[in-house]
């Protein structure tokens, strides 16, 4: 990826400008007269302390990533040679266009609520909404995870935490503790971010020098090793499930400082430290000791790191796989609330998802965000959270229309961020990942592809119904009067 360059940077306005020639008619850059002023005033938004480049690479971070647990499974499904050539090759048919469209759409309209908007600008309101609602859904899944893998980890030093009511107790502690945390303010979740950062990442730096001296290069070059053959699903979805979900910032894009500048270089520099981080721990695992394929599972880098270092670094090596979960619960429920803020300030939900707390916070957001973790918690995730994945991939060929359609309509709005491609060059950008997604959904079973189905279903009846409420004044809803308007 090339550093993230900018082009027609106008930094005095963090606001969508349309140039004189071509104007899209769906986009006024004129503030509506009319709204509810007292809903999120520019002047109050404005009063939250903004998020700087730190601790939004990191919230990137935990987005995407949070340190190369979970990434095991690669050299299970295809052997070391496929793992280290795959989160090198991936990147490059997923993760950097992503990220691209990600800063180039995220800087054209810097205001919370990110694909949501891009979507609702070029294929209108209706769409905008089914595009909130599959992105939601498949965060709020996610996130019901990390509470539960938080104590997978620690229940081998814990073994009360295993099951029954200390479990159960165990959970609710933790998604009631993280949630606060995200309440608090995003300044607040921004430096836990960072701190938790630093402490998952390090432990994988102590242990890639302490193996140079054990490395033998030619363990990186086998494919599969007393295995039959490679499991292509799951190493696909193994690479797919730890190199998306880079659009999640843009929901806060309100939420940053300078968002022309900042969003596309935190970007660039989270990019390469997700890479680096799963490059190397492969690497070293690989190369250091000697290779048994059906040990690499979840939570194998703890036993290399015993091997390589001692107890210490694997207790290590264990503990900042727990602390990591932590790190994404807080950056997805940051992404998840702040997305039906800005769902709410476009009119599309009730305004009271729209209100903040007295440190900026969307509380509402958070409290409905935390009631589907916990919903979601006490169930089987296994084919859930492949579900998941296919709601992931419908929003995505979403934003890939969206960012080609707005390309193509209207080439003259001003982007403070821009892809250095023409209209032809975007359309080949997008082939890649969208074969991928083809590829992943006809590896889906019958099942979890219903599950899907039937959620997004929901989304395309929900948002009539939603608009029915607001016209028989059942709910409040009202579009922001800080914001441009996006209407036809």
């Amino acid at each position: 990826m090339t550093e993230l360059s900018s082009s027609n940077l106008d930094s005095a306005t963090q606001k969508l400008r349309i140039s004189t020639e071509n104007p899209p008619p769906h986009i006024n850059i004129d503030v509506p007269t009319t709204g509810d002023a007292a809903l999120s005033p520019a002047r109050t938004v404005n009063q939250f302390k903004k998020i700087t480049v730190l601790p939004l690479v990191f919230l990137i971070f935990y987005e995407v990533s949070g340190g190369p647990f979970g990434i095991e499974d690669s050299v299970k499904a295809a052997g070391p040679l496929l793992a280290i050539v795959g989160f090198i090759v991936f990147p490059f048919i997923w993760s950097i266009p992503e990220a691209l469209i990600t800063a180039e759409m995220g800087t054209m309209f810097p205001e919370n609520g990110g694909y949501v908007v891009w979507v609702s600008s070029a294929l209108g309101p209706y769409w905008g909404f089914q595009q909130g609602w599959v992105k939601w859904l498949s965060g709020v899944i996610d996130n019901a995870l990390y509470p539960i893998l938080f104590l997978d980890y620690l229940k081998s030093g814990i073994p009360i935490l295993g099951s029954g009511i200390p479990r159960v107790a165990a959970i609710l502690v933790l998604t009631v503790a993280l949630t606060y945390l995200n309440y608090r303010g995003l300044s607040i979740v921004g430096v836990a971010a960072v701190l938790l950062g630093v402490f998952s990442i390090l432990p994988f730096l102590v242990m890639s020098f302490m193996s140079i001296p054990k490395l033998k290069p030619s363990r990186w070059l086998v494919v599969s090793k007393k295995m039959k053959g490679v499991d292509w699903s799951l190493y696909l979805n193994t690479l797919f499930w730890n190199l998306n979900y880079w659009d999640s910032i843009s929901t806060l894009s309100g939420e940053v400082e300078n968002p022309s500048k900042t969003l596309p270089r935190a970007l660039f520099y989270a990019l390469v430290l997700v890479v680096l981080s799963y490059i190397f721990p492969v690497l070293t695992g690989t190369g250091a000791i000697a290779l048994d394929q059906k040990l690499w599972t979840d939570g194998y880098f703890a036993d290399i790191g015993k091997i390589i270092g001692g107890a210490w670094l694997g207790w290590w090596i264990q503990a900042a796989a727990a602390t990591s979960n932590m790190g994404m619960f807080l950056a997805e429920m940051s992404s998840d609330s702040f997305q039906l803020l800005g769902m709410a300030e476009r009119g599309m939900l009730p305004k009271v998802f729209a209100k903040r707390s007295r440190y900026g916070t969307p509380w509402v957001g958070i409290l409905f965000s935390a009631s589907g973790v916990i919903l979601l918690s006490w169930l089987s995730f296994q084919e859930i959270v492949a579900a998941e994945n296919l709601l992931y991939c419908f929003g995505m060929v979403l934003e890939f229309i969206t960012f080609v359609r707005l390309r193509m309509k209207y080439p003259a709005a001003t982007r403070p961020f821009k892809i250095p491609v023409g209209v032809l060059g975007s359309i080949l950008m997008c082939i890649p990942p969208t074969v991928l997604i083809g590829v992943i959904m006809a590896l889906t079973n019958l099942k979890v592809a219903l599950v899907s189905l039937a959620a997004i279903v929901i989304g395309l009846v929900l948002q009539p119904c939603l608009k029915q409420v607001e016209k028989k004044g059942w709910l409040k809803f009202s579009t922001s009067s800080h914001l441009p308007n996006l209407m036809e």
